[in-house]
């Protein structure tokens, strides 16, 4: 009986045995795979999910023990994305550098003269080269009164003591006592300058100079596109806008300009920015039409009091004494504070520099005198006057 009890006993064992092996046994491609026998719990902790422990490289895999050193190691925060760099101030032009036409015209004429004795035909060379420079003929007439005064008073016989004088009186008549050339400006107020002139003269692209050099000397900028009857024109606004960073409001091509400006105005109140450019039309229909539009904008703007800081008039200097009526006509319709003389590089015709202090009064403020954000320049009275002299 023993032994039967003995053989069922092993019997049972074997079939027990057999059974267990085969719920770990599977058959994949004619292969025999066994579970392979259970390995310590491995996970990657990234330093985007946790701070990385003392010694151990980001982004390896972290046995679960050492879950303790990375619990105690400090949080460090994100690394800061770096500044951004400041706007690259432009490299300014010097007046003197690009007067070169207007100098070689002008100095040609005094070079003519030297060493000779003081005779009409002195007088009449020193005439022509103002007139060519487009002086203009009654401040020539004014410049060389007064130079023949002061030759015989001081009783001058030499022609190189008579361009000593023309230079000094056109030194007083750029630096009359008064004058201001200084673009105004109130800290901790919304300036606006309002840019006006007929097409053509450079108002947007001396608008987008100045964004780039104010920006670059840490002011806030909003551009206002008010021409909204020239396609091209506000396009070129974003455009300056993109490349310096200012903002720009803009409307419906052939939209309401007072109503770009009255929203620019909102926006550069409400953001507190340093200051607001505002471009404006060049022609409309009639030129009745175009100064009642820039009176209207002008009064949009002065419902800030003393928001309006500048009216700058734009004129291409290579238009000469067309120039200057122009500046009379905007003289006329609105209260222009100040002259921008665009491409005064690319003429002989500089002298309408004189001829708009003489006639009108108006400070010249800035020359652009080439295309490179620098070479929108501050006027210099006499760089100006040392310049014509110079070969």
């Amino acid at each position: 009986m023993l032994p039967v009890i003995i053989i069922v006993a092993v019997v049972v064992v074997l079939a027990l045995t057999t059974f267990t092996v085969g719920r770990v046994r599977s058959r994949r491609g004619g292969r025999d795979v066994v579970a392979p026998p259970e390995a310590p719990i491995s996970r990657p902790i990234t330093p985007s999910a946790r701070p990385t422990a003392p010694g151990v490289e980001p982004g390896a895999a972290v046995e679960a023990g050492d879950l303790a050193p990375l619990a105690e190691a400090p949080v460090e925060s994100a690394p800061e994305a770096p500044p951004l760099a400041p706007p690259e101030v432009p490299v300014k032009a010097r007046l003197r550098d690009r007067l070169g036409r207007t100098r070689a015209a002008f100095a040609g004429y005094v070079r003519g003269i030297a060493g000779r004795k003081v005779d009409q035909s002195t007088w009449d060379d020193l005439e022509e080269a103002l007139l060519l420079a487009d002086v203009g003929l009654e401040t020539t007439s004014h410049l060389l009164g007064a130079v023949q005064a002061r030759a015989k008073e001081f009783k001058v016989t030499d022609a190189d003591e008579v361009v000593a004088l023309l230079r000094t009186e056109i030194e007083a008549l750029l630096e009359q006592s008064g004058v201001d050339r200084t673009l105004r400006e109130v800290p901790g107020e919304v300036n606006v300058w309002m840019f006006v002139g007929v097409n053509g003269v450079g108002k947007t692209t001396t608008i987008g100079k100045l964004a780039a050099q104010q920006i670059a000397e840490g002011r806030s900028v909003v551009l206002a596109a008010g021409d909204t009857f020239r396609a091209a024109a506000a396009e070129q606004l974003g455009l300056w806008a993109d490349k310096t960073g200012a903002t720009i409001v803009r409307g419906q091509a052939d939209g309401d300009p007072g109503a770009v400006v009255f929203d620019a105005m909102s926006a550069a109140t409400s953001r507190h920015v340093d200051l607001l450019l505002v471009d404006t039309a060049g022609r409309l229909h009639t030129k009745q039409n175009l100064m009642a539009e820039l009176e209207k904008l002008k009064r949009i703007i002065d419902r800030t009091e003393g928001a309006l800081k500048e009216v700058l008039l734009v004129i291409d200097a290579t238009t000469g004494q067309n120039g200057l009526q122009q500046a009379k006509q905007f003289a006329e319709a609105v209260d222009v504070s100040g002259i921008v003389l665009t491409k005064l590089d690319g003429t002989a015709k500089g002298g309408i520099v004189l001829a708009i202090q003489a006639e009108l009064g108006l400070p010249v403020k800035l020359v652009g005198v080439g295309e490179q954000l620098g070479d929108l320049i501050e006027f210099d009275p006499r760089e100006f006057a040392s310049a014509l002299f110079e070969e």
